[in-house]
């Protein structure tokens, strides 16, 4: 039987022990379920499903289902869903599946119904024990309802100001130690991901995001700054970045120019291959590194490869930049810089002239 690209069955585990897994069949993304089954083993697909298909795919243009399924096909064809950042949609698109899968052939009017915001916490709270994820699932869902609010196709939007559930995301006074580097690239050495070393003293002298860090080339390189425009948008704008080439990034990037690469690959960061890196490929060879090294907080958190970026404001500080120049190169406002300075530069300057005091 004929593959068909794109159509495949979605397996949805249970939520309680003993009940059975369930797996949906959609004809396209967001479009109608056409195919169900409960079982361990992934079904294969009928001539009763590929009839299914052919109906739907007849009938993809037709308006007017009303159900919520086809209110989640429209925002992923509309001109808002596709200004999103590619890595966003790439997040949240696993999401529209999952409300696809719970509420897809409900008419899209009880999402009016003050009721349906307990149902949404309900959705929630499945997974509380992963409460970033769980956040994630009413943020996507805030963001398809206000999108339907704003078309005139519901009244409210139900599931704003929804209370969180994580309580880790204030990250601004966290950076990584010269001496954490040390030790993450030690133990990328053991590892045999030297290639890391690379990456994370880029990203320590540049304050870049891992999705900019690995598309930044040679090309974005000038006499004075590297400048590329950020993948981030910003207040629904992308923003170009200007990194002053301090000493150590010049270094650096005279170091990388001498690294085996492909013909024709440009990128300051090449991977074992000498091929560019892809942005879930560092950022998971990363994580694996930090993991083996255990590279934590004081208070237990993971330090994440953008805690490196309030490393390079550190470097800024210290080079005697004030805070309000060291907000505009990071895309910060001055108080959180200032909190940096107050945490890291000002504290460890005291740390220092104690300990000459006393030396002397």
């Amino acid at each position: 039987m004929t593959k068909l690209t794109g159509l495949n069955w979605t397996k949805v585990l249970p939520r309680k022990e003993g009940q059975p897994v369930r797996w949906y069949l959609y004809a396209y993304r967001g479009g109608p379920r056409i195919g169900y089954h409960e079982g361990p083993r992934k079904p294969r697909i009928t001539q009763k499903e590929l009839k299914a298909y052919t109906d739907a795919m007849q009938g993809r243009g037709v308006v007017g289902t009303g159900k919520v399924a086809e209110l989640c096909r429209d925002w992923l064809k509309s001109p808002e869903w596709a200004a999103l950042a590619p890595g966003t949609r790439k997040n949240w698109i696993r999401f529209v599946d999952l409300i696809e899968h719970r509420w897809g052939d409900s008419k899209e009017q009880v999402l009016n119904n003050p009721v349906f915001r307990q149902r949404i916490i309900a959705w929630r709270n499945q997974v509380a024990d992963k409460p970033k994820t769980a956040d994630e699932r009413v943020k996507v869902m805030r963001m398809l309802l206000e999108w339907a609010r704003n078309q005139g196709r519901l009244t409210v939007n139900v599931a704003d100001k929804i209370p969180t559930l994580y309580r880790g995301g204030d990250r601004a006074d966290i950076i990584w130690t010269d001496d954490e580097i040390q030790q993450f690239c030690e133990t990328a050495v053991a590892h045999d991901r030297g290639q890391l070393i690379d990456g994370i003293w880029l990203a320590a002298l540049t304050g870049l995001r891992r999705e900019d860090l690995v598309k930044a080339t040679f090309a974005h390189v000038g006499d004075k700054v590297l400048s590329m425009t950020a993948a981030k948008k910003s207040r629904g704008k992308q923003r170009r970045v200007f990194i002053p080439l301090i000493p150590e990034l010049r270094g650096l990037i005279e170091e990388l120019r001498e690294r085996p690469r492909q013909e024709g690959v440009d990128t300051l960061l090449v991977n074992s291959y000498g091929r560019s890196w892809d942005d879930d490929g560092f950022g998971g060879s990363f994580n694996r590194v930090r993991d083996a090294a255990n590279i934590r907080h004081t208070d237990g958190r993971k330090k994440h490869l953008h805690d490196v970026r309030g490393t390079f404001a550190t470097k800024l500080i210290l080079r005697g930049e004030t805070d309000k120049d060291v907000a505009e190169v990071m895309g910060w406002s001055p108080e959180r810089v200032g909190n940096i300075r107050k945490v890291y530069v000002d504290q460890a300057r005291v740390v220092v002239g104690i300990a000459e005091r006393m030396g002397k």
